[in-house]
């Protein structure tokens, strides 16, 4: 049987590159019969890097069947993935988050979960020497995992094996990294064909804070006034999106990729009261600038009180 390999439920750049990356692997190098697969639609960033480097989009799929043989990349936490996961047969997870908690698995699997900032280094280390034998394509969708993830080295996730394998393969590709970081957050920051509604989805993770259920989203751009200037519509869109989804809060930050800094839109006092807590900060109005602030896994959720 075919092995499915998917990320999480809103595939940004390295949720969408890596599970084809490793499907490769598997296929071309293991032997083993693999496809991967997409839990939603791509971002406009993971879009343009797949049109870019013409690799065609994984099917979509809405869940996985009893006894599925499945590797999980760019995730560990089952509010991100299939209803069904738990029935599935997880042969490996490949992670750079914190451990969620809660999968259960038909038996002992092989789970890797590195502290880097990008789960295709990982899927880089893994391949050791086979990493020889990627296409272009391969090549190039793990730098664009690496690229996004690390906001062109920006975030303070990144890491010095991440920035490596980076300028390596940017190297072998021929191709400039600021360029084309330039052209993926160009892309990333185009939103306007997204509702309000699919923008507060668009890279969004499910947590616990403080005994509340959030949707904690974030819109990483080049151009953060377009999206403020949607604040209204996205405020009003987010009582919709967390009735609909069944959380108590969504949390919404704008990060500035240039400028390397986010803005929270507070749409009431529970908002607001975990801003000030969380980030030592004043709030006055229906925003709040958080300098600085630019990665949702190093530095939104481990101030959170959760």
């Amino acid at each position: 049987m075919t092995t499915l390999v998917f990320g999480h439920k809103s595939p940004d750049t390295d949720s969408t590159g890596s599970p084809i990356i490793w499907a490769w692997y598997l296929n071309e190098v293991k032997g083993i019969p693999a496809e991967a697969m997409l839990l939603g639609e791509p971002n406009t960033e993971a879009e343009f890097v797949l049109m870019r480097w013409a690799v065609p989009t994984p099917r979509i799929i809405g869940d996985v069947a009893p006894g599925q043989p499945c590797v999980i990349v760019d995730t560990n936490n089952p509010a991100e993935l299939p209803a069904g996961i738990h029935a599935a047969d997880i042969r490996q997870i490949i992670d750079h988050h914190k451990l969620a908690g809660g999968l259960e698995t038909r038996a002992p699997i092989d789970i890797t979960m590195r502290p880097l900032a990008c789960t295709a280094t990982i899927l880089y280390d893994l391949m050791g020497d086979d990493t020889a034998k990627m296409p272009d394509h391969i090549r190039a969708l793990m730098l664009s995992c690496i690229l996004s993830d690390t906001l062109e080295f920006r975030s303070p996730t990144t890491t010095a094996h991440d920035r490596d394998v980076a300028t390596d393969l940017a190297h072998e590709l021929g191709i400039s990294i600021p360029d084309y970081a330039a052209e993926m957050f160009a892309a990333k920051s185009d939103v306007s064909a997204y509702s309000d509604a699919e923008l507060l989805r668009m890279d969004s993770k499910a947590y616990d804070v403080a005994g509340k259920s959030m949707r904690i989203s974030v819109l990483e751009t080049t151009s953060p006034e377009v999206l403020l200037e949607r604040k209204p519509g996205l405020m009003a869109a987010m009582e919709e999106v967390a009735r609909e989804d069944g959380v108590d809060q969504v949390l919404l930050f704008v990060i500035d990729i240039l400028n390397e800094e986010a803005t929270l839109l507070v749409p009431n006092d529970l908002v607001r009261e975990l801003a000030e807590k969380s980030f030592a900060v004043r709030v006055e109005g229906d925003t709040v600038l958080l300098p600085g602030v630019v990665s949702r896994k190093k530095q939104i959720i481990p101030n959170l009180p959760l």
